[in-house]
């Protein structure tokens, strides 16, 4: 049997023939091939369900479809489908009174008393003669529009398919004036978009009923069938799931993803739910960031504000920052016309919110979280206001009250102000970044996860673009004599300071403006940034953000960049907010609120000189401009911050295959560690919370047991006096324990600490105070010292010598200038080894050395396999015979600092060779088994490395390391290079090996 189009086309009808669809042959039915609509069914529909109607309205109103009254293709569409979802208004006379009645071309509300039709082969004549290859008619109405391709032709796919649909646009547009969205498929790859989506905005339809859509599974045509076209279903998604937007002038028809509409389905049956049983928290959609999460929380109120069950509740959508609410407000603004049929209002201050809150019922009103704690009480009792909150994990959070140590006052979080201001209000939170279950109570505030969709499901779908990483870390070497200097210095003030203050002091100095700002350093910044931009400013529209550590350093980093770059001053600017602290020269270049909002507009036209925007804060969340492909950060960020700003570069914009972060800052640990939250694939199970509270009830026992004979229960009561006496007590009282149990008072209080963060919400409110009183006396051991240095004291003290610490080593990108040697490996002068010996306390040296040596191998470990092992097992041989006392600590000193010399000797090795670090690694790879040195010259042993570097480099592909025809390939490209100069056949199984671990090596620390 063959299989082509035909074969396709004739099981898409079966399929809808099965769901009630009634099939037609286009052929064959009799009708003027100019009109796209089926008159006859068209009027009888309109009989049908229109209880009431005469013969002339239905007349009208289909002259009213027919003659649609305006020029471009997206507007007449957009009338049209305001005559679909709101009827079409026609007057008429009764009894000599001037009337109105509303014809409704579609009964939403009784979806089965409709008419459906498939037919294929349809012809139309407009410009051209055209005949697409399936049609759904709802009431005689051409509403979806298939193409289809064969699957088994190499030679056709589902972008020919688009083509033909766009071409169709403008060769018989009148069928698209009444169209919903179109389907191309191959029968594999089905994909759904409206008649203003490129490409790479028809989007997969990957679920049926909401389902979590399986890994790498074929987007076969039943998934979209049964996903959306039940009749029921259908009529939902172009009731409530298509928006229109004006977006730089031009109208934008957007369709929801499978993601948004089972997602606002679960939210909208979660709604009723809470509202019913008033439990007033209806959960939480995580949808990662740039897969629509905004216009979510749009079709979700669409759907509240319209649908009777609900009777009309005031929507209240709250963001946690100005820029934010406004961001929302606009693209809320922009759906207003059909979904949401009212436009939304903002309040201006706590008192405007009430006063917008004082009606009975409907209206969406914006607001920021400040506005709550701007004073107390209540601002509206009512229960029929929704409060949908943005963002919903960062700073919606603290419904419990913590003890102010300073004044012994409970203090509350927002959240508390929000509920006590609304207090019959029901919640549900919005969120692009999984909530951080450890330090956060979102879910005690909004209620449990609704729906997730992570960052690797979006990226599957389409959704967003990947986003790459590229380290050009700018290295700073600090001298190693001065860095020790600062290390005693510290060993010193330990006599004068707490630990708790130390500490603070050295998270103070290492995030010092001084360093990352200094004015060398910035320098070879601008440079780098400017030579990377412009081998990349022809990306797309050449977009980029930076993204700097303070105002200071983005001001400096700006003016850096224009004395290079002279004639870049409309192309590269500061984004800011001002304050009243800062130097005047720095007014004209961050100007007011009217200048940073013509900034926004301008960014985002894609024809405007304004290329580079330099940011600290601002533009990092909620900021759209689909066409960035590029940001530089030189920012430490972590946890969703990091993720909110890296995704403003994996936003979908015609041909973007990627976003690029540049990483001038070491953020890798953190942006791995982020990302871990996005890529699990059982992201829909959350925590155990059982087994923490366990763990926390354990805990809090053990330090009852621990302060056993000290009653603390004045703690509990209402005088603040007491309760800070108490607390204080309580320490004097630890302080009495043997140094030991006041260390494990102090562990078993950070892990009850760290368990308790995790399940607050099973913990009774007892328990929380009384965890509390732990947490301060933990608090106070702390702090309780010999003197009170503060963490500024420390660091005056210090500052100097980091100041001369301080030494440039240049921006470096470790993948272009991998043959340099590695900054970061220390060479041990006889200065410091000898200084090293002299010191009095031997354990203490030891364990520096220890650490220091641990740093060295772990650099050799990223370039040399062979080396790297043979160290490491030099140093646990040494530390080991220590640990046992087999030696003494200083012999352990004594051995340590001859590794320290043979390693530093090692790396120097490859000078000698006029070997890279990486030539070295396979030299050393190559001379692993001593027998070889025997049996060949040393020097072609040098050439062969030379040539097995170039090889790998030549040779290696994405993941090669992980495709097994890729390592085949590879290891047979080694074996010849080894025949070829006579490589010892009994040594070349092994080399072999080592040599493809040490390409792996390689390849896991260099960009293709």
């Amino acid at each position: 049997m063959t299989v082509n189009e035909n074969t396709l086309e004739q099981a898409i009808i079966t399929e809808l023939q099965d769901k009630g669809y009634d099939y037609l042959y286009g052929p064959d039915i009799e009708r003027d091939y100019h009109e796209v609509i089926l008159e006859d069914c068209f009027k009888a529909s309109l009989l049908n369900i229109n209880p009431g109607i005469t013969i002339e309205i239905i007349q009208e109103a289909y002259k009213s479809v027919k003659n649609l009254g305006l020029l471009k293709l997206e507007q007449l569409n957009e009338a049209f489908h305001k005559f679909l979802v709101e009827g079409v208004p026609v007057p008429y006379q009764k009894d000599g009174e001037n009337r109105t009645f509303t014809v409704k071309l579609i009964d939403f509300a009784t979806p089965e008393i409709n008419d459906f039709k498939v037919i294929n082969q349809f012809s139309v004549i407009e410009y051209k003669t055209k005949r697409p290859d399936l049609l759904i008619f709802v009431n005689g109405i051409p509403l979806v529009l298939f193409e289809l391709k064969n699957m088994a032709n190499d030679n056709t796919t589902v972008e020919n398919a688009y083509k033909q649909v766009k071409n169709y646009q403008l060769d018989i547009p009148t069928l698209f004036c009444y169209n919903a969205f179109n389907v191309i498929s191959d029968g594999i790859d089905t994909r759904v978009g409206t008649i203003t989506s490129d490409f790479t905005r028809y989007m997969t339809w990957k679920s049926e009923n909401g389902e979590k859509p399986q890994e790498n599974a074929t987007d076969f045509f039943t998934v979209v069938l049964n996903g959306m076209f039940p009749k029921v279903r259908l009529l939902d998604i172009i009731q409530h799931f298509i928006v229109f937007q004006d977006l730089q002038g031009k109208t934008v028809k957007i369709l929801a993803g499978y993601h948004q509409y089972f997602a606002v389905r679960k939210a909208v049956e979660r709604t009723r739910k809470a509202l019913k049983e008033k439990s007033r928290k209806v959960g939480v959609v995580w949808h990662t960031q740039g897969s629509g999460k905004s216009l979510s929380m749009v079709f979700y109120t669409g759907i509240i504000v319209s649908d009777p069950e609900f009777e009309n509740p005031t929507i209240v959508v709250l963001t946690d920052r100005r820029d934010l609410d406004g961001q929302l407000y606009g693209t809320f603004c922009a759906s207003s016309k059909m979904l949401l049929r009212q436009t939304p209002k903002q309040a201006e201050s706590r008192e405007n919110l009430k006063e917008l809150l004082s009606v009975k019922a409907g209206g969406i009103i914006f607001t920021t979280i400040q506005k709550f704690e701007e004073e107390d009480g209540v601002i509206n009792d009512r229960s029929n206001i929704i409060f949908m909150a943005d963002e919903a994990h960062r700073s919606q959070y603290g419904l419990e009250g913590k003890l102010d140590r300073a004044t012994g006052e409970w203090k509350y979080g927002m959240a508390k102000y929000m509920r006590d201001a609304l207090p019959n209000a029901t919640f549900i939170g919005f969120t692009g970044t999984p909530i951080d279950m450890k330090d956060k109570s979102t879910i005690e505030v909004f209620g449990n996860y609704i729906d997730i969709y992570d960052m690797t499901q979006a990226v599957d779908d389409g959704a967003t673009v990947p986003i790459y990483y590229e380290n050009r870390t700018a290295k700073l070497k600090l001298n190693e004599e001065l860095l020790q200097q600062i290390d005693q210095e510290y060993a010193d003030l330990a006599d004068e300071a707490t630990e708790i203050e130390i500490e603070k002091s050295k998270a103070d100095l290492s995030s010092i403006e001084a360093i990352v700002g200094s004015k060398e350093r910035l320098n070879m910044l601008a440079d780098d940034i400017i030579a990377h931009y412009e081998d990349r400013q022809y990306v797309l529209t050449g977009k980029a953000m930076i993204v700097c550590m303070t105002r200071r350093i983005a001001i400096n980093l700006y003016k850096t960049i224009l004395k290079k770059r002279p004639d870049w001053d409309k192309k590269v600017r500061v984004v800011l907010t001002a304050s009243n602290q800062d130097p005047e020269e720095w007014h004209d270049i961050i100007g007011n609120k009217a200048y940073r909002d013509s900034l926004m507009v301008e960014f985002k036209d894609i024809y405007s000189e304004f290329k580079i925007a330099i940011v600290v804060d601002m533009w990092l969340t909620g900021f759209d401009v689909p066409s960035m492909a590029t940001m530089y950060i030189d920012k430490p960020m972590r946890g969703h911050n990091l993720m909110q700003a890296i995704a403003r570069v994996n936003r979908v914009y015609k041909d973007k295959e990627a976003g690029l972060i540049v990483d001038y800052i070491g953020m890798a640990a953190e942006l791995k560690s982020a990302l871990k939250q996005y890529t699990k694939r059982d992201q829909d199970k959350v925590p155990d919370l059982g087994v923490a509270y366990s763990i926390a009830m354990a805990k809090l026992e053990t330090l009852r047991d621990m302060l056993y004979g000290f009653d603390y229960s004045i703690f509990f009561g209402d005088s603040n006096t007491k309760r800070l006496k108490c607390i204080a007590d309580a320490v004097d009282f630890a302080l009495g324990f043997e140094k030991d149990e006041i260390k494990d008072f102090i562990k078993e209080a950070t892990a009850l600490s760290q368990a308790e963060t995790l399940c607050r919400s099973l913990m009774t409110e007892q328990d929380k105070k009384e965890i509390e009183f732990f947490k301060c006396v933990k608090a106070g051991l702390c702090k309780v010292g010999k003197g009170n240095v503060t963490s500024n004291e420390i660091n005056a003290q210090i500052m100097k010598i980091l100041e001369q610490a301080i030494e440039q080593d240049g921006v470096v990108n470790v993948f272009e200038h991998i043959g340099q040697k590695n900054p970061e490996i220390s060479l041990l002068s006889d200065e410091y080894m000898e200084q090293v010996r002299r010191m009095k306390h031997k354990n203490i040296a030891a364990e520096m050395l220890r650490g220091l040596l641990e740093d060295n191998i772990k650099v050799f470990a990223r370039t040399g396999v062979v080396k790297a092992q043979l160290f490491s097992e030099k140093m646990q041989n040494v530390l080991k015979r220590y640990n046992n006392r087999m030696i003494t600590s200083a012999e352990v000193i004594e051995e340590l600092l001859n590794l320290s010399k043979e390693m530093t000797e090692a790396y120097a090795a490859g000078d000698e060779k006029g070997l890279s670090p990486e030539e070295l690694a396979f030299y050393d790879a190559l001379v692993a088994d001593p027998e070889v040195l025997r049996q060949m010259q040393d020097t072609t042993l040098v050439e062969m490395a030379h040539e097995l570097t170039d090889l790998i480099r030549k040779s290696r592909t994405v993941d090669w390391d992980k495709k097994q025809s890729a390592r085949a390939y590879m290891r047979t490209q080694v074996k010849h290079l080894l025949r070829r100069y006579k490589y010892p056949p009994e040594q070349a199984r092994t080399a072999i090996d080592t040599v493809i671990k040490q390409a792996e090596l390689m390849s896991a620390n260099m960009e293709i």
